[in-house]
């Protein structure tokens, strides 16, 4: 997809994983790039290094299973057109059963390295306050959900509209040598085998009914971090709620969520059955940090320490960071964006990763492809047709630039950020009813033959779009 370089230079303002493969995309089409990170002049709330990517919330980018899955499909479909993110999450994944996790410094090191060896990236490091100057001709606005007031408060006067904000919870790291493994084991739920796994993955620590339930009150019960007045009636994303909150919608919420017990046997003693079982995913390459999965948390310090050290295993753990909590910004993108991800209000303008309304790292980087896809093309003079709605890339598209304006009573817009899933993609002409031996699918065989047909036709349309849209630009 290498082409011919433009004189004039895309600028890319952010330089987290939207803004990242943004800037890999745009410059590996042959158009000169001008990447804007304002850290570490200028920190966020999240934020701990100046890497280009870093991850601030978990290290999963969740299924690689590109058949039946919806995010392992987004990774396929973005390793087939060079992404950068995908390239430095495979090289540096852990071990995460069915998962794809990575070493989170490996793979922020691995594409800073990357954007800053590209002979047609510029790296500035300070912040763009207010509106980009006006002779920037092709911007993307890659800012993500910690974008600085100055900017945000420009954006909000060029759409007359108010972004709305949830917020998003940091999980806990726990050092690995602090886990009592006597009471502890590693085992992946079912014994799935993932890219890089054994089937052995997870760290699971169980609880009793009575632990539980003294869990869940201590949980309900501790301080949390504080909201100021302009912050009390945001809303959370429901992919990420904080651990106490799901415990405030009943005492059995999170046995049904991320302390579920299914699919795990204590091998310390493997005749009873778990009431619940806490999970910890590999966090880094050497192994020696583990994070609480689902354990996002708005608890303060000192409470995070004493109660999550009631769990099973965890009586002396030693916590590389706390859960923290930051608050997202988000577009209400059906409206204001046009289907290039272009501002309707200053057509100049792109915007990409999360503050467009998608949801998880790897929809994010997703978003950032193709808005790094769509600059570059009108750099060369080009419009770029988008991904078709079929494939994973194209489905996410579309539910950010025509989905969910208005309410049936006339009540707050509903346009909500959303991860990549099944349920965006149109149906099929002729969903599957029978095996490959004739006879009947039954029950779940439909749904799992549903997803299998729905993921093969994305892929085969995304080589077609590729085929048709890219490789034709790159040989002009």
């Amino acid at each position: 997809m290498t082409g011919t370089s433009s004189s004039e230079p895309i600028h890319i303002i952010g330089g987290g994983l939207a803004g990242s493969e943004a800037a890999w995309q745009a410059a590996t089409a042959g158009v000169r790039v001008i990447l804007h990170e304002m850290r570490p002049q200028r920190m966020t709330e999240a934020h701990r290094t100046e890497g280009l990517a870093e991850l601030v919330c978990s290290n999963s980018f969740r299924s690689d299973d590109a058949a039946n899955n919806a995010v392992g499909l987004l990774h396929a479909e973005m390793r087939r057109l060079g992404s950068l993110i995908m390239r430095a999450a495979d090289a540096n994944q852990v071990p995460a059963g069915g998962a794809l996790a990575v070493d989170r410094d490996g793979f922020s090191a691995a594409v800073t390295k990357a954007l800053a060896d590209h002979p047609l990236i510029e790296l500035r490091r300070g912040e763009v306050q207010g509106l980009p100057p006006a002779d920037w001709s092709n911007v993307i606005v890659a800012t993500g959900p910690l974008t600085s007031a100055p900017l945000a408060d420009a954006i909000r006067s060029l759409t007359d509209e108010n972004a709305l904000a949830f917020f998003d919870a940091i999980a806990p790291i726990v050092h690995r040598d602090s886990i009592d493994m006597t009471k502890a084991w590693f085992q992946s739920r079912y014994d799935k085998v993932g890219p890089g796994g054994t089937g052995a993955d997870y760290i699971n620590c169980p609880l009793t009914k009575e632990q539980y339930d003294a869990f869940v009150a201590a949980l309900i019960a501790g301080e949390k971090t504080d909201f100021k007045d302009w912050e009390t009636n945001t809303p959370y994303f429901d992919g990420c709620l904080p651990i106490e909150v799901m415990a405030e919608r009943g005492v059995e919420t999170l046995r049904h969520g991320p302390m579920k017990p299914v699919g795990l046997t204590n091998p310390h003693n493997p005749t009873v059955k778990a009431y619940a079982i806490v999970q910890l995913r590999q966090d880094n390459k050497l192994g020696t940090l583990y994070n609480m999965v689902g354990f996002q948390t708005k608890l303060k310090y000192g409470a995070q320490q004493r109660i999550f050290r009631m769990i099973s295993g965890l009586e002396n753990a030693e916590f590389a960071r706390l859960g923290g909590l930051h608050r997202n910004t988000f577009l209400n993108s059906p409206k204001v964006l046009d289907l290039q991800l272009r501002l309707k209000a200053a057509p100049r303008l792109r915007f990409a990763g999360q503050m467009t309304g998608c949801e998880g790292y790897v929809e994010s980087a997703g978003i950032g492809l193709i808005a790094g896809l769509f600059a570059a093309a009108n750099a060369r003079g080009r419009e770029l047709p988008p991904p078709p709605p079929t494939t994973a890339l194209g489905s996410l598209l579309g539910h950010i630039t025509g989905g969910h304006i208005e309410t049936i009573d006339n009540g707050p817009r509903s346009f909500q950020p959303m991860n990549v899933n099944f349920g965006l993609f149109p149906l099929l002409a002729n969903p599957p009813t029978r095996k490959p031996d004739g006879t009947r699918l039954r029950g779940n065989e439909k749904a799992i033959a549903k997803r299998q047909a729905l993921s093969a036709r994305a892929l085969a349309d995304i080589d077609l779009w590729i085929s048709d849209h890219l490789r034709l630009a790159a040989a002009a």
